[in-house]
């Protein structure tokens, strides 16, 4: 994990009229690397990921990806150069199946519109590196189904598999075991434990047990500032941590 950050956020700040959000915001990504923002319910970490993805803009500071200014880019645009993003809730089409859903990303990633969804689903090109995405997210042998049929551990891993067919260098993760019961929990850790190996993750996780499980480094956040940042072992042992965020869950 050496030589220029994946990801580097300087000075990262977004306000609501009087509300700040987000505030004086430093971290950086190395390629290979998993960080996880943990913090208590409204310290800004959703807010921070949507800033990184593109869906808000901040008010102050600058996010450099690959070395490149992307503080003002368009989400399609930090896409297309290889950041993607999962959400807290899933977004899929339920009435197509796990493959026509991967199939409108392979789409995108070559530059076309998702209103052509009708020539996706004719387009035989595009079920190769559909099916390889759904495999690497362990949903290969589902690809058929209708993603309304699926269980919600499995449009989890359907939503994952999106993001990886627009071949993605770092992976936004908001909240990827949410809603999902244990059982499906291990199953998340262990595949995200394999994609680590490939891709750099930023992973925001209220599971203490995955983010301890994957993470490289810890940021906390609290009230929209990082009032930690360091490795699993330093962020369970730091006092100022535990007073404000794990010692709340024990």
């Amino acid at each position: 994990m050496t030589g220029q950050p994946l990801l580097e956020i300087r000075h990262l700040r977004k306000t609501f009229g009087g509300l700040v959000a987000t505030n004086d915001v430093s971290l950086a990504v190395r390629p290979g690397e998993t960080l996880a923002l943990i913090g208590p319910n409204g310290a800004g970490k959703t807010t921070l990921i949507a800033q990184l993805q593109g869906e808000l803009s901040p008010s102050a500071g600058t996010i450099l990806f690959r070395g490149r200014d992307i503080t003002h880019a368009p989400p399609h645009r930090r896409a297309l150069l290889g950041l993607a993003r999962s959400f807290q809730i899933t977004a899929v089409l339920p009435d197509f199946t796990a493959l026509e859903n991967v199939r409108l990303a392979v789409q995108a990633r070559s530059g076309h519109s998702f209103r052509f969804w009708r020539s996706a689903a004719g387009d035989p090109s595009l079920d190769g590196p559909a099916g390889a995405a759904l495999d690497e997210a362990g949903l290969g042998a589902r690809k058929a189904i209708r993603a309304d049929a699926l269980s919600h551990g499995e449009r989890r891993q359907l939503e994952l598999a999106i993001a990886l067919a627009m071949k993605p260098a770092l992976l936004l993760l908001d909240e990827p075991m949410a809603g999902i019961g244990r059982q499906d929990a291990a199953a998340m850790t262990a595949l995200l434990r394999a994609l680590k190996k490939t891709y750099g993750i930023v992973l925001v996780e209220h599971d203490m047990d995955a983010v301890f499980a994957l993470a490289d480094r810890i940021a906390v956040l609290v009230a929209g500032t990082v009032i930690a940042v360091g490795t699993p072992e330093a962020v369970r042992a730091d006092p100022a941590v535990r007073a404000a965020y794990l010692g709340h869950k024990q």
